[in-house]
C-alpha cells in the first residue's frame, strides 16, 4: 500500500483543494473556528515552511487526504519536534489502509527535515487512535493543557 501512496508538500495554490477536508475536520471535531481564521491560518501555513508542512496525500495524482504538521523545539528531544495537528483522509478512501501508509511516509519526510519526534493529540474514543498506535506511538503519562491567547 505504501507504494501506491505519495505525500506531495501543499503550497499556496493547493488552499482551495485543502481549506474544505480541514473544514470538515474541524467540524467533525466539534472546533468552533470561521471560515476566515481558518483560512487565513492555513494559507499562513502554506507560505511559511518555518512553522511546518501540509501534506496532501495521493494516489495516482488523486488527493485522498492530508496531513500538517507544526513544528516546536524541545530539549528533551534533541532539538526540532513536530505535531502533527491534523490528519484527514476522504471519508470514501477510509479503512484501505491510507491513513498508515501516510503516517509511514510521513516519519521519512519529517526526519528529512531534522524533526527528531512527532506528537499527537487524539481523543480516547476516536477509532484512530488504534491506527496511531500501530504506526508507533504510545500514550505518555502526561496531561496536555491549553490556554487560548
Amino acid at each position: 500500500m505504501t507504494a501506491e501512496i505519495q505525500l506531495r508538500i501543499a503550497t499556496l495554490d493547493d488552499a482551495e483543494a485543502l481549506f474544505p477536508r480541514t473544514r470538515a475536520l474541524n467540524d467533525h471535531e466539534g472546533i468552533e473556528i470561521s471560515d476566515a481564521a481558518l483560512d487565513a491560518a492555513l494559507r499562513q501555513l502554506l507560505g511559511d515552511a518555518s512553522i511546518g508542512c501540509a501534506w496532501l496525500i495521493e494516489r495516482d495524482g488523486a488527493v485522498l487526504g492530508y496531513a500538517i504538521v507544526t513544528y516546536g523545539f524541545d530539549l528533551e528531544f534533541a532539538g526540532r519536534e513536530g505535531w502533527l495537528t491534523e490528519l484527514w483522509i476522504d471519508p470514501e478512501h477510509r479503512r484501505g489502509g491510507v491513513a498508515s501508509a501516510a503516517l509511514a511516509l510521513l516519519a521519512g519526510e519529517l526526519r528529512a527535515r531534522d524533526v527528531h519526534a512527532m506528537h499527537l493529540q487524539v481523543r480516547p474514543d476516536n477509532p484512530a487512535l488504534r491506527i496511531y498506535e500501530r504506526a508507533g506511538f504510545t500514550t505518555v503519562q502526561r496531561l496536555i493543557l491549553s490556554r487560548r491567547l
